[in-house]
């Protein structure tokens, strides 16, 4: 019985040194981890040096150039990483209580929203929490919240991974349309059929491809492969040569909705397109998502559903 109360006392009392730990593997530096939590590099080391002695085992190698971690410090960081990531839920359980929000976000937002919205709405949450920083990242691309690092995603499109925790904001219509000017020169489709005589411009940064245009019809859904002569993987870009009269461009709603408004662009076929897809807030699974990315996702889904309209 002895033993087992030394033992128990023994992970109690290094639970401090075991978050420690897995930072120095995480950050591969004894000087970062020193100023991330205000210490010298002289504590960080004893208390490193400590935690070996206590187990009898050597965790990490360390040279003038680099640590490398040991297999048994492999096998100890994967146990570090859930007393930290216990340590955090149990703080950000508690952060609701009090009245201010602090920390870091590192989020990743499609390029759109990021551009109509997101900047400015991100931007407008860090000045109403001093003390609260974000890291925000415009890219299209599926990034891995885990591998990384992301606290936060914005996410369009179907999500499969299990792992994580998605919040549905709302759905994202998709249109197609043409400049007048185009319209004029070519002249305006009448049934989605028509689409494959024209040049229809194509946004490649789409899993079902970029040649494929999805319809409502009365079986239900179809697809129907066209052809044009410009591609992207940039929406602006693709934006860009619709409004100068280039061909038909398929393209989110909300991207083109002040365009089509002023009659710079022309919705071809309002209620007959079938793509619409759901906009998230996706982050890795946990017991207890913190409050900060509870309160800035309720903060992002405010600013999209003031404008839902636009998609």
């Amino acid at each position: 019985m002895k033993n087992i109360s030394s033992k128990n006392g023994l992970i109690m009392a290094k639970a401090d040194d075991l978050i420690l730990f897995a930072q120095v593997v995480e950050h591969g530096s004894f000087s970062k981890v020193a100023e991330l939590n205000s210490l010298t590099n002289s504590v960080v080391s004893k208390r490193i040096a400590r935690l070996e002695d206590d187990l009898g085992v050597q965790l990490l190698y360390r040279t003038t150039r680099k640590l490398t971690v040991s297999e048994a410090g492999k096998v100890l960081y994967l146990g570090s990483k859930n007393v930290k990531q216990a340590a955090m839920e149990a703080v950000d359980a508690v952060s609701g209580f009090g009245e201010k929000v602090s920390g870091h976000v590192k989020m990743s937002v499609p390029t759109i929203s990021g551009d109509l919205l997101l900047a400015d709405a991100v931007a407008e949450f860090c000045a109403e929490h001093p003390g609260f920083t974000v890291d925000m990242s415009l890219d299209n691309r599926f990034v891995d919240l885990i591998e990384d690092g992301y606290d936060l995603v914005i996410r369009t499109g179907y999500l499969e991974d299990s792992s994580l925790i998605a919040r549905h904001i709302l759905d994202s219509q998709w249109v197609i349309c043409a400049a007048p000017r185009y319209i004029a020169l070519n002249g305006r489709p009448e049934v989605p059929q028509e689409l494959v005589d024209h040049n229809c411009l194509q946004y490649a940064y789409q899993t079902t491809g970029a040649s494929d245009w999805q319809f409502i019809g009365e079986q239900g859904n179809y697809i129907l492969r066209v052809s044009g002569n410009f591609s992207t993987d940039n929406a602006a870009a693709l934006r860009k040569a619709a409004l100068g009269g280039y061909g038909i461009a398929y393209m989110p709603r909300c991207l083109v909705y002040h365009d089509i408004m002023e009659g710079k662009l022309v919705d071809l076929f309002p209620d007959q397109v079938g793509k619409r897809l759901g906009i998230y807030a996706v982050y890795p699974y946990t017991r207890q998502p913190s409050q900060k990315i509870r309160l800035l996702i309720e903060h992002i889904r405010s600013r999209y559903l003031a404008i839902k309209h636009y998609f």
